[in-house]
């Protein structure tokens, strides 16, 4: 069974979605995640998260409160994300993307017809894709860019561990 969203039914709110790369790059990546997790708690402006670092978990360590851990290509916890848009208390969804994930993440968004649905409602989706200093890294936005038409698609130049940058700039 394929699950698939409701783009009839109206959807408030915002989702935000963070992904990095691996290693050095992945710590890093979160801290952003955690960082933007702060500043809304710091504004009391309502969140929860989802963590896609499955088992473990590592968003979650530092804001239990508002964080779920779930496995992004599960059926069930992609329901758990999607139909509880809707009706969450929260203003702010925000998914950290595991290293990697991204394009398969995007790829299942737009197959769920989640993609659709934001393009349709009122719903504000952004993307923060933060970028290594690997040729690897910067390949991705060509793989992520065509599932970025109707959303707020934002690159984040990751500067920590910064020796070989692809861009020769810092």
């Amino acid at each position: 069974m394929r699950y698939r969203v409701d783009s009839r039914r109206e959807i408030h709110g915002k989702a935000c979605c963070g992904s990095g790369r691996s290693g050095q790059g992945r710590r890093r990546q979160n801290d952003g995640v955690r960082a933007l997790l702060d500043y809304f708690v710091a504004h009391n402006i309502r969140t929860r998260a989802f963590d896609t670092e499955a088992p473990k978990g590592t968003l979650k360590r530092f804001h239990p409160e508002i964080t779920d851990v779930v496995d992004i290509t599960s059926t069930s916890d992609q329901m758990r994300i999607f139909d509880t848009l809707a009706s969450a208390e929260a203003q702010i969804t925000v998914i950290d993307i595991r290293a990697g994930l991204l394009s398969k993440t995007l790829e299942a968004l737009r197959d769920i017809g989640f993609l659709d649905a934001a393009a349709k409602t009122q719903l504000t989706f952004t993307v923060f894709h933060v970028l290594g200093p690997s040729i690897a890294s910067l390949e991705e936005i060509r793989d992520t860019a065509t599932f970025m038409e109707d959303a707020q698609y934002i690159l984040v130049k990751n500067f920590i561990n910064n020796t070989s940058s692809s861009s020769g700039t810092r």
